[in-house]
């Protein structure tokens, strides 16, 4: 049996990537179990370490504590939720479904649900682990992305994200924890993108240990091409525009690169077009978009999520970081194509002038110049039919689920 462990449940990008992992994986035939810190929605064989009213206590406990523990550290509000220190988690290694599994497959796993002291003792199992990163925190001394630092090459210190960094900071602290930790751990460390495997073969704290890159997967019979005016009804949205998406789970994230968005939308030839915008917000946070915006807040329910990739002509993401957004994997599936910069495991997802464009990195000139070459190129369906293609060539759960299987068999019988 394989024990996945994830903070989240079908929530944020990491726990919807967990999730759908353990459910091809469930469909491949494959003995998946999903531990989370707390359940979203029931699913087959998916369980709650919180599973009691004093166990979400807890929980909560050691997110407070998790994140009291980074407070007198952190440089400024702006990055509180993206440095993690790790000192508080769930032991769990006496938990059933540990005891059982043959592998442990970790995600994302911070925010009080394992600590360092929790991987220490997972990790003195002896059993082998498989480790999904979803950013970069488990070869750094503490942030998720590091936005320009390259300390982490060699040993993290003098941390940009803390108030008061140092050659012996809370950064060089957790760096060299995380040293001692990987040491003679059985550790296969994966990479949804080549871009993040690429660097945890540079990284001191990871090189050497056994890495590849397997995207993740999506559900292409779930997200599929729909009826574009049926979707626009449904949302209350124009019938005879062309709609641009904007979608993040925080839509306020400097990391996610809207202000080049707003500012790509300042291009003559954009001037008809109208913006629908996903995520967490307010709707006077895009009141200065030179065109008209359709905020719809954060949606929740996966089939709105369908009809709003069905409704847009195009999927923009100017992520200034990222590793494989699960956005453009949907909207790629739904037939929508994408526009994103190039940066991170974008330039991966997006075939450039096939089914989508990369434009230059923080270039909102360039931005827009794809924009509109995918408005002028698709008006015969090609790119989207492009877009849905290499979605189910290379994201599908079969053909990720086929690529775990093998990786799962190699470690268990040396295949």
């Amino acid at each position: 049996m394989v024990l996945q462990l994830s903070t989240f449940h079908w929530e944020g990008g990491a726990g919807v990537a967990a999730a759908r992992l353990h459910q091809a994986l469930l469909h491949a035939g494959v003995d998946s179990h999903l531990m989370v810190s707390q359940i979203s929605r029931p699913g087959p064989q998916t369980t709650a370490w919180a599973d009691s009213p004093w166990k979400s206590k807890k929980a909560w406990g050691n997110f407070v504590l998790e994140r009291l523990s980074f407070l007198p550290y952190e440089k400024d509000k702006s990055v509180r939720f993206a440095f993690s220190p790790a000192t508080a988690g769930a032991d769990i290694t006496d938990h059933p479904l540990v005891k059982q599994a043959s592998i442990i497959h970790l995600h994302w796993i911070n925010f009080g649900f394992l600590s360092l002291k929790s991987l220490e003792k997972l990790f003195a199992l002896g059993k082998p682990i498989v480790w999904t990163l979803h950013d970069m925190w488990t070869f750094t001394g503490g942030c998720h992305y590091n936005r320009g630092c390259e300390r982490y090459l060699s040993h993290c210190c003098y941390c940009p994200y803390l108030k008061k960094p140092g050659e012996y900071d809370i950064a060089f602290a957790q760096f060299e924890k995380k040293l001692a930790l990987y040491q003679n751990t059985p550790l296969t460390l994966i990479s949804p993108s080549r871009w993040l495997d690429d660097l945890v073969q540079k990284a001191v704290l990871t090189s050497g240990k056994p890495s590849q890159a397997i995207p993740n997967c999506i559900d292409t019979d779930f997200f599929k091409p729909g009826n574009r005016a049926e979707a626009r009804k449904a949302l209350g949205l124009p019938a005879d525009k062309k709609l641009l998406l904007f979608a993040g789970a925080n839509t306020q994230d400097p990391r996610k690169g809207f202000t080049y968005f707003q500012e790509a939308m300042r291009a003559p030839g954009l001037a008809d077009a109208e913006v629908m915008i996903l995520g967490k917000g307010k709707a006077e946070n895009f009141a200065h978009l030179p065109v008209k915006a359709h905020f719809l807040g954060k949606i929740s329910d996966a089939n709105q999520m369908v009809q709003a990739y069905n409704a847009a002509d195009v999927l923009i993401v100017p992520s200034l970081e990222d590793n494989l957004p699960n956005t453009i994997m949907e909207a790629m599936a739904c037939g929508t194509p994408a526009v994103g910069f190039d940066t991170g495991g974008i330039p991966e997802m997006i075939g450039h002038l096939e089914s989508g464009f990369i434009a230059l990195s923080k270039s909102a000139s360039s931005l827009s110049e794809g924009i509109m070459w995918v408005l002028k190129h698709n008006a015969d369906g090609t790119v989207s039919e492009n877009a849905r293609n290499k979605v189910l060539q290379l994201y599908s759960e079969e053909v990720i689920a086929r690529q775990y299987s093998k990786l799962y068999d190699s470690l268990l019988h040396g295949q």
